[in-house]
């Protein structure tokens, strides 16, 4: 295995992102985890308007979005001088859409102090580094979970539960840095795995879409959440986060969780 962790994500090969092993999730072979994923369409709005911020990307995913290769279609809806609006399709090289996603982009400018409201913060400090608490890896490549650096409150094996963590990644493409948005969509579709309530041998959770809204960059490599997953036995759940840095929240995240019983076999 190579080192993951010191590997970008994707490599833009005459336009298209192809996936190194840690772009991989652990559903299937040829599907990326879609923090990366998600990253990748950020990318492609913040190169549709450049001159403004995403704030707001909403993600559809309804085909496993290709390690092999995809393309990100991006369609300006609306440029004004304050506020941006991108359609965006995710493609396969059969020309498949994989995915679609709109984007919200501001044009962000320095006001002076205002008035917020804060959040109690873990101390990223008397923190202590951890394993990525893997779902499942039913190929037995290397994935995303291989290439993660993560920080724990308290030390000790993971709980299914609510749970708070920092997380590290590598960069998203070759040759560039990232932006602040493409560093916070691998942690923000983590939280049906890192709060999920049962193990994926007893009850699978897949999203099927993906809510980011970031409202300040975060001001280090290491971005936190709080994540909380909630489950119905009608076989839909939802999972939210709170995004966070050292110095306060960033934003949130949210995704609608597709709940299954594994089939059993034969």
């Amino acid at each position: 295995m190579s080192d993951l962790k010191n590997t970008p994500f994707f490599s833009i090969i005459e336009g298209w992102y192809v996936g190194n092993d840690n772009a991989r999730g652990p559903w299937t072979a040829d599907g990326c985890h879609g923090g990366p994923a998600a990253a990748a369409v950020a990318r492609s709005a913040e190169l549709a308007v450049p001159d403004k911020q995403i704030t707001r990307l909403t993600l559809d995913l309804f085909k496993p979005v290709p390690v092999s290769g995809f393309r990100v279609r991006a369609e300006v809806g609306r440029n004004g001088r304050r506020v941006a609006t991108v359609s965006l399709t995710v493609v396969n090289r059969e020309n498949q859409a994989c995915a679609t996603a709109t984007a919200l982009l501001i044009a962000a400018q320095d006001i002076g102090p205002v008035q917020t409201t804060g959040m109690p913060l873990p101390d990223r400090k008397t923190a202590t580094l951890a394993t990525f608490p893997k779902i499942q890896n039913v190929h037995g490549l290397p994935t995303f979970a291989d290439a993660i650096d993560l920080m724990v409150p308290e030390p000790g094996p993971f709980k299914p539960g609510p749970n708070t963590m920092w997380m590290r990644t590598p960069p998203l493409v070759d040759g560039e840095t990232p932006s602040a948005f493409q560093r916070i969509c691998p942690i923000a579709d983590c939280g049906n795995g890192f709060s999920r309530n049962e193990e994926a041998t007893s009850v699978t959770f897949i999203n099927p879409d993906l809510s980011i809204n970031m409202h300040r960059e975060p001001d280090s490599e290491w971005v936190g959440a709080s994540f909380v997953s909630r489950w119905d036995r009608q076989s839909i759940g939802l999972s939210t986060a709170v995004l966070f840095d050292d110095t306060g929240p960033l934003g949130t995240a949210q995704q609608t969780l597709l709940l299954r019983r594994p089939e059993a076999p034969g």
